[in-house]
Formats: structure tokens, C-alpha cells, sequence
């Protein structure tokens, strides 16, 4: 019988910046991260002690993007088996390069580390920075990235054979770009109660339909979010905000939140999917929002993260003819600088606050 491996089973390939550890190995590991360590480091050594303590679960927390950062706990066995059904689903061989350079305070960086032991990867762990490979020669099967950061490493994005991208929205720009690389990339999706992805799209997706690593089951509500059900996790149906619409039983296209839904005139419109529309002209970070209106209740607006205001914006848009008369902002704001969290995902309502707080 084919039994799946503990979390307390650390494969006998497993490295950690060149050097090679047993499960026993890490608490040593752990301490000197603690001790002497580099924030990042610090990080990875808290996580590491929670990860070979007696308990069965750890707790994780969210990134905090829609609203207040939770904590929930999770079995340590989900996370081996999330680890081993992300192996299976991008073919990761024993011995892989892997490069971790996210956060291990959230659970993408965590589960690089998972993957490193249960899977038996050579990992190299560097500062979660913005230019990951700016001063990093060495080449990788595999790693994962932010948009941000693949922004910042197209240059020598090369040195990479696998990507995973994910935790904050890929912007229509940035996928144009990677189509020239020959890096196999992939937009993933998942949130910490999915213990990262739970389904990947690669770039290029001829209909930008994600498809969910096997065994995975997913459905839509009443209100048309997507449903996942994953039984390695051991968990009940996780319900999402995410408005989907389904291609199969195990793939779907994500259209947008259904908490950012604008209701103009008694005309629902979805920001990112106006978001996507206008993204192929738009040179600099923006997002589609809205504004109380007498008239229709909310009105579109479209807030731009630029120190210059960019002259008759909205009649370019209309002028382009790629919006109905609904989804057309009323109204453009410019915005030194939008509020992120750590791993760049953009706060939307966060950024609406203080727009609208310094009007």
C-alpha cells in the first residue's frame, strides 16, 4: 500500500541553501534563524519550530487583502498533502533547484518550505525582496513568485524553468512579456484556506480558464462564486467571493470579486473584468471603483496610481469603443501611491478609504 508520507518524514534530498537536513536536524536549523538571523530567516525559523513541535496543526494567517487579517489552524498533514499534490501536478522530480524568495510569514513561503522537505528539493532561501535574481546567478527548476517580483527579474527570468505566479492580480502587460520568455509560467489561484493554489493557468492561456490540480471539485452558488472542495485538505466546502464562470468540472474562469460588484443605474458591472478591457493601454497601475451617486446609486470611477494627471483619459477610453456606456468611468482620481500588502496584492477598499478621506 502506497502510504503518504508525515510531516515529521523529511525526504533524504532535501537541502536548504546547499546544506542537507534530517527532521531532527531542524530545530538547530530553527534556533540559529532565530539567533542570528536575518528577518526573512527569523521568519522561517518560527515557522520551522511550529512545523516539528508535537502538535498535529499549525496555525496560519491570511494576507489580509479583502479585510482583516484571520488566523485559522490547519493539519500539518493538509499541508504535506497540498505539497504533494502541487509535485504532481507540475511534474517537480526529487533533487529539483527550487528558490524560495517569498515571505514565510504567509503561507506561500511556507509551503516553498513544505515542498522542499516532503518533495526532497535543493532550496535556496534569499530575501523576499522586489529584484530576486538581480545578484543570483544560479539556475532553478523551480520557484514563485508575486507579479512584482517577476516584473523585476524579466531579464533573468531565464535562469528559471518553472514559475508559479500568484498572490496578487497579473496584469495584462506583464503576461504579454512572459510570452517571450522561455520559462514555463503559470498564474496560479488559491488563498491560505486552500493552502495555496488550487488550480493553475499557464501563460499563454488561449481562453484564460484555470484548471484545478487533480482530485479537486469545484462548483458555483447561488451567486455564481466558486465553491472548491478539496478532500486531501480534510476540510468542508470552501465557499469564495470569487464570481466564476465554469468551462468543466475542473476548470473555470475568475471574473472578479463579488464584493467589489458596482450596482449603477440597476446595471451590476464587475470591476476587473472592466479592468481587463482597458489594461492593454494603460501604462501605469489603476483600478476601477466607485463613488455614492444620486442618480445611480454608485458611479464607475477609475483611480490611477500616478503623480501626473493624464489629460481627457476618459474620452480616450470612450474613443477606444471596448466599453459599454455603464461600465465608462464618470470619473478619474490620481493617487500618489496605492496601499499594498506585503506581498503586493492591492488593498482596494483600503485605497478608497484614504482617497476619499483626503478629498
Amino acid at each position: 500500500m502506497n502510504h503518504k508520507p508525515s510531516y515529521r518524514n523529511v525526504h533524504n534530498r532535501f537541502k536548504l541553501n546547499g546544506n542537507s537536513y534530517s527532521f531532527d536536524d531542524l530545530l538547530e536549523v530553527a534556533i540559529s534563524y532565530i539567533k542570528d538571523g536575518e528577518p526573512h530567516q527569523k521568519e522561517i525559523g518560527n515557522f520551522l519550530l511550529d512545523w516539528i513541535d508535537s502538535k498535529e496543526d499549525i496555525v496560519l494567517q491570511t494576507s489580509g487583502s479583502t479585510g482583516t487579517p484571520k488566523t485559522a489552524r490547519f493539519p500539518k498533514q493538509a499541508m504535506v498533502n497540498s505539497a504533494l499534490a502541487t509535485g504532481n501536478h507540475f511534474n517537480i522530480k526529487i533533487g529539483s533547484k527550487a528558490l524560495n524568495c517569498l515571505p514565510a510569514k504567509y503561507i506561500a513561503g511556507k509551503m516553498m518550505l513544505v515542498r522542499a522537505m516532503i518533495l526532497g528539493l535543493e532550496l535556496d532561501v534569499v530575501q523576499p525582496h522586489g529584484n530576486v535574481l538581480a545578484y543570483n546567478t544560479h539556475t532553478y527548476d523551480f520557484a514563485a513568485m508575486v507579479p512584482l517580483q517577476v516584473e523585476n527579474s524579466l531579464s533573468n527570468l531565464n535562469q528559471i524553468g518553472t514559475l508559479l505566479i500568484g498572490g496578487a492580480a497579473t496584469s495584462t502587460q506583464l503576461i504579454q512579456k512572459l510570452k517571450t520568455k522561455k520559462t514555463k509560467c503559470f498564474i496560479t489561484y488559491g488563498m491560505t484556506e486552500t493552502l495555496t493554489h488550487i488550480a493553475s493557468m499557464p501563460i499563454p492561456s488561449e481562453k484564460s480558464f484555470f484548471t484545478t490540480l487533480a482530485d479537486v471539485q469545484i462548483s458555483v452558488d447561488e451567486r455564481k462564486c466558486l465553491c472548491i472542495n478539496v478532500p486531501y485538505l480534510n476540510k468542508d466546502t470552501i465557499i469564495t467571493n470569487d464570481l466564476v464562470t465554469l468551462e468543466s468540472n475542473s476548470s473555470f474562469k475568475l471574473l472578479g470579486r463579488v464584493d467589489s460588484v458596482i450596482n449603477s443605474g440597476g446595471v451590476k458591472i464587475i470591476p476587473e473584468v472592466v479592468e481587463q478591457k482597458i489594461s492593454s493601454f494603460m501604462s501605469t497601475n489603476f483600478f476601477i471603483g466607485s463613488q455614492p451617486d444620486k442618480q445611480l446609486g454608485q458611479k464607475v470611477i477609475l483611480v490611477v496610481e500616478s503623480q501626473k494627471n493624464k489629460e481627457d483619459l476618459i474620452q480616450q477610453i470612450k474613443e477606444r469603443n471596448i466599453l459599454n456606456s455603464y461600465e465608462i468611468p464618470k470619473k478619474v482620481f490620481y493617487m500618489k501611491s496605492f496601499t499594498y500588502t506585503e506581498n503586493g496584492k492591492l488593498m482596494r477598499s483600503k485605497t478608497l478609504e484614504l482617497l476619499f478621506d483626503r478629498k
